[in-house]
């Protein structure tokens, strides 16, 4: 998941400085950057900084001609790579505009790509601040996603199963289980019961069977970080970044993504609005969408619910674990969206009373353990 610490323009205007822990890594990147510079026609000296991710990778922007490039430095102990140049080359095969890898050294991490643009889809909107604020949708904003669904079709017309890896029961489990393992044990402090403890089990058991079952268990490629922060704007073009972790899996998935932003809150109109126009194309374009919207509405919406309770845990595990606190700030979103999903299904009553209990909240619903 990219997580721009700063715009990436801003960290370019300011010219933060460029960093190295390690003296030896420093030279072996100079040493990687004056091999490569030649044949790519790089300007050395315009080396800055571009973006830091959630993860161990960084990004730098340099000049070159005809147009500027991208180094992602990737610690090679810490990241592999190969993942992200599998998933470009597929990315490039559909027609998608992804970042081209131009140079990879594989035992030092270092890679140079394609510049996509300084400028995310999220900073073109420029939604309000406030973790609980509700953004309005502008004609501006339904052309950028009319644009994304555009993008997130050719990406899933393209897929073919056997080339990613399986967006599976046993990968939802790990996932779902960063809630309770790092979320409510190690952030809130939470001691579950053996009855609370059941009803997140029973929980999970139904979220993982919406979301492998729902709509006869259709799959594509999933990106799985599909969102305004991993798209770039130039031109007006959008382009896509952060697929390095994608999978062959759940076809709600990415819209769910998409609409239930982990940064951004869309009033409920225009979520549906967005929604039902990639089903209807998904229809036409002749991919597993069903043929009931409700349906297919319903299995978003377990499918977000997944993915907020699995970033819950990441983000208090970034907190914990790795020392970037900043992300916490945003849970109360996510915890907005589990309440919101919670509170349609007769099945999550439980899990939403258990939400209460963890958050310290006085229960609002019927239910007691």
């Amino acid at each position: 998941m990219i997580i721009h610490d700063r715009p990436a323009a801003n960290l370019a205007a300011t010219h933060v400085p460029i960093v190295w822990a390690e003296p030896a890594r420093e030279q072996a990147f100079r040493a990687w950057l004056e091999g490569v510079a030649p044949a790519h026609a790089l300007n050395v000296s315009s080396l800055r900084l571009a973006s830091a991710d959630a993860s161990f990778r960084r990004y730098f922007r340099i000049d070159a001609h005809p147009a500027s490039c991208i180094i992602m430095d990737a610690p090679p102990d810490k990241e592999d790579c190969q993942p992200f140049v599998k998933v470009a080359g597929l990315m490039a095969e559909a027609g998608l505009p992804a970042p081209r890898v131009l140079a990879w050294d594989q035992s030092t991490g270092f890679m140079l790509l394609s510049d996509l643009g300084a400028q995310t889809m999220m900073e073109v909107i420029s939604p309000p601040l406030a973790v609980d604020a509700i953004a309005q949708p502008k004609a501006a904003h339904y052309e950028l996603y009319v644009q994304a669904l555009e993008t997130l079709l050719r990406w899933q017309l393209s897929s073919k199963p056997g080339v990613l890896p399986p967006y599976d029961d046993a990968l939802l489990s790990r996932e779902l289980a960063l809630f309770p393992d790092w979320y409510v044990a190690q952030h809130r402090s939470f001691a579950l019961t053996t009855a609370q403890q059941t009803v997140l089990d029973d929980a999970f058991k139904h979220i993982k069977a919406s979301n492998l079952q729902s709509l006869g268990g259709a799959q594509v490629f999933v990106h799985r970080d599909y969102m305004a922060r991993n798209l770039m704007v130039s031109d007006g073009k959008l382009g896509v970044l952060d697929f390095q972790d994608a999978v062959y899996g759940p076809i709600t998935y990415d819209i769910a993504s998409l609409m239930r932003d982990a940064f951004l809150t869309w009033e409920e109109d225009f979520v549906l609005d967005i929604t039902v126009r990639y089903w209807q194309q998904a229809r036409k374009a002749g991919l597993p969408v069903g043929d009931d919207f409700g349906e297919f509405y319903r299995a978003v919406e377990w499918m977000g619910l997944q993915r907020h309770l699995k970033i819950l845990g990441i983000f208090a595990r970034l907190t914990l674990r790795d020392g970037k606190p900043r992300y916490l700030a945003d849970t109360p979103r996510f915890i907005k969206y589990v309440r919101a999903t919670a509170a349609r299904y007769r099945q999550l009553g439980p899990l939403m009373v258990l939400l209460d209990a963890i958050e310290g909240n006085e229960t609002r619903v019927g239910y007691t353990f």
